[in-house]
Order: structure tokens, then C-alpha cells, then sequence
């Protein structure tokens, strides 16, 4: 089976988060730096097979779009001029990286390495994926 891959797109870096081949669990895969982000995906499509990818699409409290919004949908139409062939779902990521800071916080990580933003960045996609694996999976009940 083919996993499904998540980007917790960011105007300085982007956190990626991946499900194993069954599409059960997600864990945080890396960080990387926006500018990079197209080449890193070309790189990681050539080892792994990705079914579709999750993108997170900040919203406001009132479902609004952010300042943040535009940017990632400027990516979303890079991302699909790239790579036409693969599926693009965004999905509400509202909340992601206060969850991630809050899961930090919790670990009893050192306060050095709860700074970590980049840390944050691929917690949130983990968040982001997990969501879209609740979705997916209510869809079948």
C-alpha cells in the first residue's frame, strides 16, 4: 500500500508528516525550508510512493481565510503544476500548532529543545495527517 504524506506549509518552513504503508499511523518526518520544499518532494516521490498529499489551510476562528491562507494556496497551484499526477486535499488546520506546542510542552523535553519551532512545524503536520485519518476513516462507518 501507498502512504499518504502531510505539509504544514509555513512562509520560512514547512513541517512534513507521513503515515506507514498501511495508512494507520502518522509520525513527523522532517522539517524543511520552503524554498526547498518542491525539490525535497521530487527527491522523496522517487523513494516512496505517496497516494496523496495533505496540505494545511489556516483558517480563522470564523472559518475565514488568514494572511497565512493565500500562501498556501499559491503553493497548493505550484504543487499541482509539479506534480499533476498526484492528489492534493487541503484540509483545516485551525488550532495545529497550538496542539503542538501543547504536546511539547507535555513531552519533558528540556526548555531548550521546547523552543524548537521547527519541532512545532512537524508536530503540526503529524496533527494535520492524524486529522485527515479520522476524516478518511469516519467516511467508512
Amino acid at each position: 500500500m501507498s502512504r499518504i504524506l502531510a505539509i504544514d506549509y509555513g512562509s520560512k518552513r514547512c513541517g512534513i508528516a507521513v503515515t506507514d504503508n498501511l495508512q494507520i499511523i502518522s509520525k513527523g518526518l522532517t522539517t524543511v525550508h520552503s524554498k526547498d520544499l518542491i525539490q525535497w518532494l521530487k527527491d522523496y516521490f522517487e523513494k516512496e510512493i505517496i497516494e496523496r498529499v495533505v496540505i494545511g489551510l489556516p483558517k480563522t476562528l470564523q472559518n475565514e481565510a488568514t494572511d497565512a491562507t493565500e500562501l498556501v494556496v499559491r503553493f497548493v497551484k505550484h504543487f499541482k503544476k509539479t506534480f499533476p499526477d498526484m492528489i492534493i486535499q487541503t484540509l483545516d488546520e485551525r488550532f495545529t500548532s497550538k496542539m503542538a506546542k501543547d504536546i511539547i510542552m507535555n513531552s519533558g523535553l528540556k526548555k531548550k529543545d521546547r523552543r524548537n519551532k521547527e519541532l512545532v512545524d512537524e508536530i503540526s503536520a503529524a496533527i494535520i495527517l492524524d486529522g485527515y485519518l479520522q476524516m478518511k476513516n469516519q467516511s467508512f462507518l
